[in-house]
């Protein structure tokens, strides 16, 4: 378990390093130096995330699942993939991982005024538009839509589960980033909260409350409307009807091989 719980750690870190930290990059040396537009920073920033996310699934994900993200992890837990404990160690491993990638960014880039916070109204780049209520809302259908297609890509063994991961969090970007920056990973939102302090830790509960209600509509809609359960129960059913046809042909099987083996032995004797 404790080689999830450092994995989980560390690839919550490396995403809000190379995501995070793209952000900061462009936003605040690239756009602030050349003037960059915007719609050019927001994919640079849209692609950082969905690529490393991508690495971590194809890497980490063979140990861990690759969650690095409570919301995912909670909808994991919803459908049975995983336990209550499992899913609260990988929570905090991810909250931890979260911190320390904000910490080393903080670092790197010696400040902690503007390190990929997530925020609305003053936070926002489209302050006059994403309002509380549309924060929310924003958050809660982009998480729903990544969670939705995590565990739809991961139900079964899928050599492209990586790639159709990694591209669906860099669309959620594309959409998200003028209104709120884009979360929809609380554990992606506290470390660089946590260290900005002021505006964007006041507003972090946002971040918090709806990745995670996204996460569950997107668990439930997929237990209940995406996976056919009817099949699933078929066959299991039709697994048990073959353990007991295999019962039952090995109790028919004993008398039988034992009649043949004195029959055998009676011949063997009277030759």
């Amino acid at each position: 378990m404790i080689r999830k719980f450092i994995s989980e750690l560390v690839g919550t870190m490396l995403l809000v390093i190379f995501g995070c930290g793209t952000a900061v990059a462009v936003n605040k040396y690239v756009t602030g130096i050349y003037g960059i537009a915007l719609p050019f920073t927001m994919l640079l920033i849209a692609f950082a995330f969905g690529l490393i996310l991508m690495a971590l699934v194809y890497t980490i994900g063979r140990v861990s699942g690759a969650h690095v993200n409570p919301a995912v992890s909670i909808a994991a837990l919803i459908d049975g993939r995983i336990t209550v404990f499992d899913c609260v160690y990988y929570v905090a491993a991810q909250i931890l991982g979260g911190i320390t990638g904000a910490a080393i960014l903080a670092w790197i880039f010696a400040a902690n005024t503007d390190l990929g916070a997530n925020g609305y109204e003053t936070l926002s780049a489209l302050n006059n538009v994403t309002t509380l209520p549309v924060a929310l809302v924003v958050e809660t259908i982009l998480t729903f839509v990544f969670v939705l297609v995590v565990l739809s890509a991961t139900k079964k063994e899928n050599c492209n589960s990586g790639l159709v991961i990694g591209l669906t969090l860099t669309l959620v970007h594309i959409m998200g980033i003028p209104f709120t920056g884009t979360s929809v990973n609380p554990a992606r939102s506290i470390g660089p909260a946590i260290f900005t302090k002021g505006v964007a830790l006041e507003q972090l509960w946002v971040f918090i409350v709806a990745p995670i209600v996204g996460g569950i509509l997107a668990a439930l809609f997929y237990r209940f409307v995406i996976e056919d359960r009817s099949s699933t129960e078929t066959v299991a059913l039709e697994t048990e009807e073959n353990e007991e046809v295999e019962e039952v042909e090995e109790e028919i099987e004993e008398p039988v091989v034992e009649k043949v083996k004195k029959t055998t032995r009676k011949t063997k004797k009277d030759k």
